[in-house]
C-alpha cells in the first residue's frame, strides 16, 4: 500500500535525521484515508438518542390512586383526583437529576387516557382534575419545553377497559390515539409501545381473557409512518419495526458484553439478544434499560422506605451507560401530584455522586503513544484531544492495538471510560488494562468486563497509583477507531 511505502520512508528519515520529515509528515497524511465503516452504522438520530445517555420515565395515572399496577381497566375515571398537580415540580425535580428528556405514560394497559382524546370516554376529561378539562399531556410536554427537557411518549397497545380490544375495531381506535399524540404535544424524541399485549381485562364488561398477535394486530407498520411523518428522529421503542431495542430486563443493566448490533427481526422474548446484541446481526438497534427508582412503577405508599439507595442507582448508571446503553429511569408520581421527596432526593444525590466521580480526567494532558497509527490525521493523540469527531484508527491489517497514557507525575484512578467512533460501526471486542509506576508494570483488575465498547464503556476498579496506564485492544471487527479515552 502506498501508506505503508510513506510510514516506512518517515522512519528511516527519521532514523537518519533528513531534514525533509516535515515533507514527508505531509505526504504520509495525505495517502491516508479513513477506515471503511463496519456495518450496520447508526443514523444519525439513532446517534443524537445514545448521546443523550440518560432520560427520565413518569408513571402517573388511574393506577396511582387505586394502588394497583396493571388496572384491570374498571376503575372508574373519577378516581383520578390529584389535587396539587404541580409538572413544573416534575421537570424541575428531573433536571437536578442530570435528566436529559422524559417518556409520559399517556395511556397504561388499563386503558385510561391522560389527554383530551376522542378515541374513548375513559380520559382525563370524565376525571374531577380541572373540572374535566385537564389535559396532562399537554401541560407536562409545554413545561419540558419551558426548561429544556425532550419529551417523549408512552401509548399501551394493550387496552383492558375497550370493549373491541382483540377485534378490529380497536386497532383503529389505538391508531386515533397515536395520531392525537404525534400531532398536538410538539416534538417527540421517542415513542413507546409497551410489550405487554393481551391477556385478561375488563374489555367493556365481558370480563374475559383475549389473545392477539401483536407483530400483526396492530398494524405497526403505519404506526411507525405516523410517528415518523410527523417526528423524523423520533426514536421506536417496541413493536417488530423498532430503531432501539429493550435490553431483556428491568432491573437496570445491560449486557456485560452489548453489542449495538441485532438481527432485522428481533422478538422481546428473546432475552439473550436483546441483553447482549448479536456481534454479526445486521440492524444498528442500541439497548435502552428501563428500571424504576421503586419496586413498583406506579407510586404506593408502601414503598416509601424502598426507594433504591444511591449506591444502588450508581450501579445501575455504570451497568447501563457505562455498558453502552441508555438509561430510562422511572419516577412514579405521588397522590399529590409531585415525585416523591424521597425519590427526588435520592435521586439527585444520585447525580451529584457520579458527576463527582466522573468530574477530573486524569488523561487530559498526558502523553499519548500507540504501537499502530494510520496516519497523522487518526493519530493517537486523537483519543484526548476534546473532539468526538477524531479519532484513532489502526491500518487495515491491524485490527488490535495498544495504547499508553504516560502522566508526568504518579495519579490514582478507579475509572477508565472509552468510546468508539461508532459512525463506522462497533468493533471492539476484547480488551484489558495494565498500570505502571515507576517502571514496575501491573495488571489492573476491573470490577466490570473488559468486553465490547460501543458508545461508551466505563470499567471500574480498585484505586490504584500509577503513572502510565496501557490499554491493550485483543480483537475487533476491522481497524481500531477509538474517539475518546478518559480515567478517573
Amino acid at each position: 500500500m502506498i501508506f505503508q511505502k510513506c510510514k516506512k520512508k518517515f522512519y528511516f528519515c527519521k532514523m537518519k535525521k533528513i531534514i525533509l520529515i516535515p515533507i514527508i509528515t505531509l505526504v504520509l497524511a495525505s495517502c491516508t484515508k479513513a477506515p471503511s465503516p463496519v456495518y450496520p452504522v447508526p443514523t444519525e438520530s439513532q446517534l443524537a438518542w445514545q448521546q443523550l445517555e440518560m432520560y427520565a420515565f413518569v408513571h402517573f395515572g388511574l393506577n396511582t390512586f387505586n394502588d394497583l399496577e396493571w388496572g384491570y381497566g374498571d376503575t372508574p375515571a373519577s378516581t383520578f383526583n390529584p389535587e396539587n398537580l404541580d409538572c413544573e415540580q416534575w421537570v424541575q425535580t428531573l433536571k437536578n437529576c442530570g435528566m436529559k428528556g422524559v417518556i409520559l405514560t399517556a395511556k397504561h394497559h388499563d386503558g385510561f387516557c391522560l389527554w383530551q382524546t376522542k378515541s374513548t370516554d375513559y380520559n382525563i376529561s370524565n376525571s374531577p382534575y380541572k373540572d374535566g378539562k385537564g389535559d396532562l399531556v399537554k401541560e407536562f410536554s409545554d413545561a419540558c419545553r419551558k426548561h429544556g427537557l425532550k419529551f417523549g411518549i408512552y401509548c399501551s397497545p394493550w387496552d383492558r377497559n375497550n370493549a373491541r380490544y382483540a377485534f378490529l375495531e380497536y386497532v383503529e381506535t389505538y391508531h386515533q390515539q397515536i395520531q392525537e399524540l404525534t400531532s398536538n404535544y410538539g416534538p417527540l424524541f421517542e415513542f413507546w409501545f409497551d410489550g405487554a399485549n393481551g391477556g385478561n381485562g375488563y374489555y367493556g364488561g365481558a370480563n374475559e381473557t383475549r389473545s392477539i398477535d401483536p407483530d400483526n394486530y396492530y398494524d405497526y407498520q403505519r404506526a411507525k409512518e405516523t410517528v415518523l411523518s410527523k417526528h423524523p428522529d423520533a426514536m421506536i421503542f417496541g413493536g417488530p419495526y423498532q430503531t432501539v431495542r429493550w435490553v431483556g430486563n428491568e432491573k437496570g443493566f445491560a449486557g456485560a458484553t452489548n453489542w449495538c448490533n441485532a438481527p432485522q427481526i428481533l422478538s422481546q422474548t428473546d432475552l439473550r439478544i436483546n441483553t447482549f446484541g448479536a456481534e454479526n446481526g445486521t440492524e444498528w438497534l442500541p439497548a435502552e434499560v428501563d428500571v424504576s427508582i421503586r419496586p413498583g412503577w406506579f407510586y404506593h405508599e408502601s414503598e416509601d422506605n424502598k426507594v433504591k439507595t444511591v449506591d444502588e442507582l450508581c450501579d445501575i448508571y455504570y451497568k447501563s451507560v457505562g455498558r453502552n446503553a441508555n438509561l430510562l429511569l422511572n419516577f412514579p408520581v405521588a397522590l399529590d401530584g409531585k415525585i416523591h421527596p424521597i425519590d427526588s432526593a435520592r435521586a439527585v444525590e444520585f447525580y451529584n455522586r457520579i458527576s463527582n466521580e466522573l468530574n477530573h480526567n486524569l488523561l487530559a494532558d498526558a502523553k499519548v503513544r500507540a504501537d499502530d497509527e494510520r496516519g497523522s490525521s487518526y493519530s493517537a493523540s486523537k483519543v484526548n484531544d476534546g473532539d468526538s469527531e477524531t479519532f484513532w484508527a489502526t491500518n487495515d491489517d491491524y485490527p488490535y492495538g495498544t495504547i499508553s497514557f504516560s502522566m508526568d507525575k504518579p495519579v490514582t484512578m478507579s475509572r477508565v471510560m472509552i468510546q468508539e467512533y461508532v459512525k463506522l460501526g462497533q468493533r471492539v471486542k476484547t480488551f484489558y488494562l495494565e498500570g505502571a509506576l515507576d517502571g514496575e508494570y501491573f495488571p489492573i483488575r476491573t470490577y466490570d468486563t473488559t468486553t465490547t465498547v460501543g458508545y461508551k464503556r466505563i470499567v471500574r476498579f480498585d484505586p490504584v497509583e500509577l503513572d502510565k496506564l496501557i490499554i491493550y485492544f485483543d480483537e475487533s471487527r476491522g481497524p481500531l477507531c477509538i474517539s475518546n479515552i478518559e480515567a478517573y
